[in-house]
């Protein structure tokens, strides 16, 4: 038997030739494609995780819609400008200022910290982060009659929820109000991060309804001098203070002798009496 050799012809190549020819285009634009989404999630990845020198710059600053609304910044992010010692002129060395927050560093060498300002009415908006078994606060309408910032001024208790040994928790008024129950704990509404993470905290005074909210939940509002204030504060600790919540306006006072805390983001917004 003969074999007859085999051969191309020109018409089958020229087809081969353009198959094999797209074959590789198409690789060509899957790799191109796949480098390109590549790429795009780098960016995306990169956009949604910004640099410490990012979120260090977002910090301590107001927005232009805060600008306008009336905000004030009461902490720069670099300096005590702006704070005292309470009954001091200067700032006590336990308070410093580390990578854009207020530190109280040293709770022995601290003290509590007031603004140079006086405030009456206002919506105070601040950011903070307590040590493990921290106690602090924040008080307001303090002023210069008494021994301690908390013998004028009413003060939110800041404090680590777990392992702080007090039992009003963070977010209380002291010992006037606290959050109602959470119906699926049977304990008061707890919305703190833990001891090292920060919390952001919003207290509202004015003259017809005071409030205070810790990361965007309300715990409890009330009426400074209404009749279930003045019950409250006939039956707390503070009854035997005849300085107690008498002024309308007074310092901000952060505590710093009870513990290691630190704050960012302070501003204060004032609001003129109706």
């Amino acid at each position: 038997m003969r074999i007859r050799p085999f051969s191309l012809s020109t018409s089958w190549v020229q087809t081969f030739d353009g198959i094999f020819l797209s074959g590789m285009f198409l690789v060509c634009v899957i790799n191109m494609s796949a480098n390109s989404a590549q790429s795009a999630d780098h960016n995306v990845a990169a956009t949604d995780n910004p640099t410490n020198a990012d979120r260090a710059a977002s910090l301590n600053t107001l927005t232009a819609q805060e600008q306008t609304a009336g905000w004030k910044l009461l902490f720069d992010g670099k300096t005590t400008n702006g704070w005292r010692t309470y009954k001091q002129s200067d700032v006590a060395p336990g308070w410093k200022v580390i990578d854009g927050t207020l530190v109280c560093a040293d709770p022995h060498s601290a003290g509590d910290l007031v603004t140079t300002d006086k405030y009456d009415w206002f919506e105070l908006s601040l950011e903070y982060n307590i040590s493990v078994g921290g106690n602090s606060g924040i008080m307001y309408h303090v002023t210069d009659v008494g021994s301690k910032v908390w013998t004028t001024g009413p003060e939110v208790q800041l404090l680590d929820n777990v392992k702080g040994a007090d039992p009003h928790l963070a977010g209380w008024l002291y010992d006037l109000y606290q959050p109602p129950n959470d119906p699926h704990t049977g304990r008061p509404i707890d919305a703190t991060q833990p001891a090292g993470q920060w919390n952001q905290i919003r207290i509202l005074m004015t003259p017809q309804k005071c409030e205070t909210d810790i990361n965007g939940v309300k715990y409890y509002e009330y009426v400074l001098g209404s009749q279930d204030w003045n019950a409250r504060v006939a039956q707390s600790k503070f009854a035997s203070m005849p300085d107690f919540a008498k002024s309308s306006s007074g310092y901000v006072a952060l505590q710093g002798d009870h513990g290691q805390v630190s704050f960012r983001n302070i501003k204060i917004r004032p609001i003129e009496a109706k």
